[in-house]
């Protein structure tokens, strides 16, 4: 099968696209990118042998024109293009309607007129907003930041598909972990580089507000597996853990003895969110993750290079 991923060069589309090309189900992998992030990690550390599969394309979302152009011949689409700069979700509400909302939009009319089958969009846990009890996929959406807004109106887009073509929106947890293209925006992977090279952690809030996890690793092998799984098309959560912020500080001041912590405007009490995870999905799609928070934070530690 032939398979494009937008958002290819990103920090789940690098992970993803080094499993997509080492599956054997999977003849011809295209990534579609703008580089807008300058993030070029994906051109390194393939071997040459599997550069046979893998294909790139400097495009735009808002380009229908591209996207009809690269969807000839396409099987199957991840959706991982985004504006996602975490720290700013709450400001310029334009960027993120025109990239999140209106480019999925013009993705999905350009694979309504393809021979697509398959079309598997990330969406976000923050579509929830706030919440203090556990929310599962039944729990209607509330967002809170132009980010979480723009990503549920996207999914109205994504939707649509459904009567014709397998379709799948995976609302993603908080993703963390080592990885070439890795974020430092969201808050495990800062707390991981502060807590390694400044031996102090900086912490929004009195700690105490809890969100949910999901690492690199489990995130772009569910996504490789669901080539092969007999999932039901669907909107899911996919998340791993719920964790307060400051019990990561607790296990990262066990590995970094150390270790110091700030707090900003302590005073306050900010948002939390805790989503359940969904059994059925984590099993059929092979999220099994045996080990401990401090054990992946120490092999995480264990990746930088002093």
């Amino acid at each position: 099968m032939n398979v494009l991923v937008t958002g290819g060069a990103g920090y789940i589309g690098t992970e993803l696209v080094n499993l997509l090309v080492s599956n054997p189900s999977v003849e011809k992998v295209i990534v579609y990118d703008n580089l807008s992030r300058m993030n070029y990690n994906l051109f390194l550390g393939l071997k040459l042998k599997k550069h046979t599969k893998l294909s790139f394309i400097k495009g735009e979302l808002l380009d229908s024109r591209s996207l009809r152009k690269v969807l000839q011949g396409v099987d199957v689409v991840y959706h991982l293009a985004a504006k996602v700069t975490t720290p700013f979700a709450s400001a310029d509400s334009h960027a993120y309607e025109q990239v999140n909302h209106w480019g999925t939009a013009e993705l999905v009319y350009a694979v309504e007129e393809s021979k697509v089958k398959k079309f598997i969009y990330t969406s976000s846990s923050g579509v929830y907003g706030s919440s203090k009890n556990a929310v599962d996929e039944n729990t209607i959406p509330n967002p809170k930041t132009f980010y979480a807004i723009s990503k549920l109106r996207a999914e109205e887009h994504v939707l649509r598909l459904l009567d014709t073509i397998d379709t799948y929106v995976f609302r993603c947890g908080n993703v963390y972990g080592y990885s070439k293209s890795m974020r430092f925006d969201s808050v495990i992977n800062k707390f991981v580089f502060e807590a390694n090279f400044n031996k102090i952690v900086t912490i929004q809030g009195d700690g105490k507000q809890a969100r949910s996890f999901i690492h690199i690793d489990l995130v772009s092998n569910a996504l490789n597996n669901l080539l092969s799984s007999d999932l039901k098309s669907g909107t899911y959560n996919l998340v791993e853990r719920s964790i307060k912020v400051f019990d990561i500080v607790d296990e990262l001041k066990q590995l970094v003895p150390d270790l110091e912590f700030l707090f900003i405007n302590q005073h306050l009490k900010l948002r939390e969110l805790k989503v359940k995870k969904n059994s059925l999905v984590n099993q059929t799609l092979g999220i099994n993750n045996p080990g401990t928070l401090k054990k992946e934070l120490e092999e995480f530690l264990g990746r930088f290079s002093f």
